[in-house]
């Protein structure tokens, strides 16, 4: 047996159905964000324009976020120096878990290496300490949540995509002292749609389950403080746990999650994702509790985000080109075909020096390939006009469908 070329027909099976991914070598510039330096093949920087980075309002480059990074790295040093049990609590990292407990109007908050760590743990553990729980996850939950479903050995029910009429029949099933949790998103970050976070409440109350939203493309986007869709929808005091990242809107790294104290420490105790996992480094947790700070008080950056991409969306609209609708600051283009979605990346790219990551099976089904656009304050009306002529040029190049 030769296990390398096991490895090698499984990539190649990858390539053949034209959803290889190939990783973009970027090096993005202070002050300059959405640009970056893109090296190719031949190892010579070109500077491109992002259009598809999760980090949505430019805080990854903030001089407030940057100041107290480098703050914190002086005074703490590179690393946490271990688990959060084991001597990587800083007084920054409790300082941060108190900020976005305040965040979510919620009586603590537990801050993990990732958002997928976060998910994962909490999900899992949580469930793992109901007894005989039942989880009912929305169809286009995010990878980590399913994760968590599938770590907690726990029966679950699949709800047809927001499809409140499908989750009551499913809760309703069940005897109501039995443990129900629900889980399901405020933003799904590849169609750009809302999770109705009062109707899944009602149901939740109904039928005696727990909630636990997952606000990670929301967090710091929306409401008056950017506490996410929840806050926005005055739901957030619904939710009985919320979870969170650092590493998009806030621009930083790591993830959350704010609950009960009861619920916080359970998973600080419980959780294997978080207690042997070594501890964010301070320079990080000081960014993302500056970003925190911040967001809480200027909308300038949200405000400005939304105008972009309602005005790109229209654009793209005006343009011919097939834009998906979407009711949040996501902004997808179907193409519907994966080598082609690659191909049409790859021209952007190489013609245009416009950088987007195509979108292929596993991340959305077979037959909804597309692009991800995430316009964000900083991307003017110029790189717009440069990114509707290369859409242009390249659709029609790759004879890609225009909107109907």
């Amino acid at each position: 047996m030769s296990y390398e070329r096991i490895f090698a027909a499984a990539v190649g099976r990858v390539r053949a159905e034209g959803r290889y991914r190939v990783f973009a070598d970027l090096a993005r510039k202070v002050g300059r964000f959405p640009s970056a330096d893109h090296r190719g093949a031949r190892g010579d920087p070109r500077e491109v324009t992002i259009w598809c980075s999760n980090d949505y309002l430019g805080m990854g480059q903030h001089p407030v976020v940057l100041e107290a990074a480098a703050a914190a790295l002086e005074q703490y040093g590179a690393g946490a120096g271990g688990t959060r049990n084991i001597s990587g609590t800083t007084h920054l990292h409790v300082l941060l878990e108190q900020e976005l407990a305040g965040l979510h109007q919620k009586e603590a908050a537990l801050v993990m290496t990732s958002g997928y760590v976060a998910n994962e743990a909490a999900i899992s553990t949580i469930a793992k300490l109901l007894p005989d729980c039942v989880i009912f996850s929305d169809s286009l939950n995010h990878a980590s949540m399913i994760a968590g479903v599938r770590a907690s050995a726990c029966e679950k029910r699949i709800f047809r995509h927001n499809d409140l009429d499908h989750l009551e029949d499913m809760l309703k099933a069940e005897p109501r002292e039995r443990s129900k949790l629900v889980i399901f998103e405020s933003v799904y970050s590849m169609d750009g749609d809302f999770g109705p976070i009062h109707a899944v409440c009602d149901l939740a109350e109904r039928y005696n389950a727990m909630t636990f939203i997952d606000e990670v493309h929301a967090v710091g986007m929306y409401g008056a403080t950017g506490a996410g869709v929840a806050e926005r929808d005055a739901a957030m005091a619904r939710v009985d746990v919320v979870q969170g990242t650092l590493a998009k809107a806030f621009g930083c790294m790591g993830g959350y999650i704010a609950a009960s104290r009861a619920v916080i420490d359970a998973v600080r105790s419980f959780a294997p994702g978080f207690i042997f996992t070594t501890s964010l480094a301070p320079a990080v947790v000081g960014g993302a509790l500056a970003s925190v700070q911040y967001l809480k008080t200027s909308t300038l950056e949200r405000l400005a985000q939304q105008e972009r991409a309602t005005t790109l969306k229209r654009r793209l609209a005006e343009a011919g080109l097939p834009v998906m609708a979407s009711p949040s600051h996501i902004v997808p283009i179907l193409v519907a075909d994966p080598v082609r979605c690659k191909a049409a990346t790859d021209a952007l790219m190489d013609r245009h020096a416009i950088y987007i990551q195509p979108i292929n099976y596993p991340t959305v089904p077979k037959g909804t390939e597309r692009l991800r656009l995430t316009p964000g304050p900083l991307h003017d009306d110029g790189k717009m006009d440069r990114l509707l002529t290369a859409l242009g040029d390249v659709f029609e190049r790759l004879d890609i469908k225009l909107a109907a």
